[in-house]
């Protein structure tokens, strides 16, 4: 914006002083003969400058914008080694828009980027310009805090250091830091980030630039979940004794224990459970290990326990989160996408405030940013749609582009074969999936639902934790251990004390995705990989690594032992996780999913987020996210 007013008075500065005649500014022929390095456009830039620093304070020493801010690269650049103004300086108060951004007002030069984001983007008339003239200021209003789930990115747009990121303040520079590209995986979208670390501390994270995903944004969660890196950690390997009390022990008898009690139960007892963070190589070594030791029972945490993994198509977003731009009807079913995936979201409320799309919505009572219509939080309200008795059909119908997006909570209830049926069928009297067009959507909740299908993740009984007498947890905190068998021998492999840690006889430690290399599948099926920026803590190993150890010490070794051949093993079960970052869209339509007659439940459609800000092991451990 800086940028922008600078040049736009340049030009007219230039062009008045040259020339006297401003619609000249319009003949193409002449634009050659504009010069940019004149004294005269100097002085003009120099002018400019002047003007914008004049309220401005000198900051710079303690300001946490200090050797990344716009302004000091233009003053720097056009200008001048003094000023002119003797007059006060003006000071404006402090707002308090929440525990995320801090604001240091006098700084402020009312480019009003904040208020534009804030309406444009967030969806949220939380900010505006008050007052006139020189007492003209940016504030909320009436007292109160910034409520969007996007407010972080207030702070990266800021030309200035009037709004910056509060839990990192005064805690460095910027030229300490090292950055690290990679993925956020707090959710199933995949964003681009990139994590500044200093030593081996994640100091704070930043977007990265994706058009097909995140844009250049990134949720609160993603940006300040940091915290939680460091807090809860599990550093050694650890056994509970006969008085219910963890002793540290080292690897070998942590996996010779482990060994020994996989070898005392049969097949059909051992059961392993993947966590929402699993990358896709663990995902896989794991399965091959339990393979080895007779048993298919395992699966990923949130997909169900009877998920459907055979056709692609049924459980990736098909349309792509760029792709949700071209629709102008969507029908959200058991779904919240500002809670369960905010920059999804940010996409919709795109395409709404573009195209004026129509957004039909059912499910239980939510917070929308932008105009949709609650058809009710009942199935039933399917097949009124699916029969043409509702009123929303019509604008199915009439609809050039239709997209259906499913919750993953669907997968959760006992009748989503029947209402995936219902779906189908709408999908397919209302052209949803056409050749030119496919806009049946999954809405995934966690970053390893995706890969896990797509590795084959299905457990053969949908009860096998009733039966199980070996449990191996793989970072699951959030699977139902209450009709575990108290007698059941219970391993968990993570990086966090958290709540199956518990419940463990046996705790692994293993890396955090921050201090690791892994490969993951977003919500519309792109692989991604994940960068270490920061060592592993204490005696912690990667997943892949410590159930690699773990086979060879059992007596049956993977015929593996780096992550080339792990991934050449991943080739042969789904190798579109080895196209990184290329989206692989499904082959089959969901037409092919056979009809079921089950009949569907009137029990309404529940939340699937209660806390958009605690949804993990690492996002409970952060003191911010509380």
């Amino acid at each position: 914006m800086t940028g922008c007013l600078l040049l736009g008075i340049v030009g007219c500065v230039l062009w008045r002083l040259r020339n006297r005649l401003s619609l000249l500014l319009l003949a193409p022929c002449l634009l050659s003969l504009i010069k940019t390095d004149t004294p005269i456009a100097k002085k003009a830039r120099e002018g400019v400058m002047e003007f914008l620093l004049m309220n401005h304070p000198l900051d710079c020493p303690i300001c946490d914008q200090g050797g990344e801010c716009d302004l000091q690269d233009q003053s720097m650049a056009f200008g001048s080694d003094r000023g002119r103004f003797t007059e006060m300086k003006r000071s404006v108060v402090d707002k308090n828009l929440g525990p995320l951004v801090k604001t240091v007002m006098t700084r402020c030069i009312q480019c009003t980027r904040c208020v534009r984001f804030a309406s444009e983007i967030a969806g949220v008339q939380d900010l505006g310009m008050l007052g006139r003239g020189s007492g003209e200021e940016i504030g909320t209003y009436v007292e109160k805090l910034m409520t969007s789930e996007l407010s972080g990115n207030v702070i990266d747009i800021c030309p200035v250091g009037a709004l910056t990121s509060k839990p990192f303040a005064f805690k460095a520079r910027n030229w300490e830091l090292k950055g690290t590209e990679t993925i956020d995986v707090t959710d199933a979208v995949g964003s681009n980030i990139r994590i500044d670390s200093r030593g081996p501390e994640v100091m704070r994270i930043l977007p990265r630039l994706n058009e097909d995903i995140n844009e250049e944004w990134i949720s609160d969660k993603t940006r300040f979940f940091y915290d939680g890196l460091k807090r809860q950690r599990l550093n050694d390997p650890m056994i509970r004794g006969p008085d219910g009390r963890f002793k540290t022990v080292s690897w070998c008898d942590a996996l010779a224990i482990v060994a020994e009690v996989v070898h005392l139960v049969k097949p059909e007892e051992i059961v392993g459970v993947a966590g929402k963070l699993s990358d896709a190589e663990s995902m896989i070594v794991l399965k091959d290990f339990l393979n080895k030791m007779g048993s298919n029972n395992i699966w990923c945490e949130g997909n169900g326990p009877q998920p459907n993994a055979d056709l692609r198509s049924g459980y990736i977003m098909n349309t792509s989160i760029s792709g949700l731009e071209q629709a102008d009807a969507f029908l959200l079913v058991g779904t919240q996408p500002r809670v369960e995936a905010a920059m999804v979201n940010a996409r919709i409320r795109k395409t709404v405030r573009a195209s004026h799309a129509k957004v039909g919505y059912i499910g239980p009572p939510a917070d929308f940013n932008y105009d949709h219509q609650n058809l009710g939080a009942s199935p039933q309200t399917l097949v009124e749609i699916a029969e043409g008795r509702h009123p929303f059909s019509a604008t199915l119908a009439n609809a050039k582009n239709p997209a259906i997006i499913v919750g993953a909570g669907v997968l959760e209830r006992m009748d989503k074969d029947a209402i995936f049926t219902v779906v189908n069928a709408i999908a397919q009297k209302h052209n949803v999936v056409r050749p030119d067009w496919n806009g049946f959507n999954m809405l995934l909740l966690n970053a390893a639902q995706a890969a896990a299908l797509d590795l084959g993740l299905v457990p053969e009984s949908d009860r096998s934790i009733e039966s199980a007498k070996f449990l191996y947890l793989m970072g699951a905190d959030d699977v139902s251990l209450e009709k575990l068998p108290n007698d059941a021998f219970v391993v968990y492999q993570g990086h966090h004390g958290d709540r199956s840690a518990y419940r463990a006889n046996v705790i692994l430690p293993a890396s955090a995705f921050t201090e690791k290399e892994g490969t993951y599948a977003n919500t519309e099926g792109c692989a991604q990989t994940t960068l270490p920026p920061v060592p592993a803590v204490g005696d912690a190993r990667d997943d892949w690594k410590i159930i690699r150890a773990l086979s060879e010490v059992s007596g049956v070794q993977l015929p593996y032992d780096s992550l080339s051949g792990i991934r050449s093993r991943i080739k042969t079960v789904a190798p579109n996780l080895l196209h990184v970052d290329d989206r692989v869209p499904g082959t089959f339509s969901t037409s092919l999913r056979p009809e079921s007659n089950q009949k569907i439940s009137s029990e309404p459609f529940g939340v699937t987020v209660e806390n958009f800000y605690m949804t993990d092991a690492i996002t409970r451990a952060s003191k911010i996210m509380a």
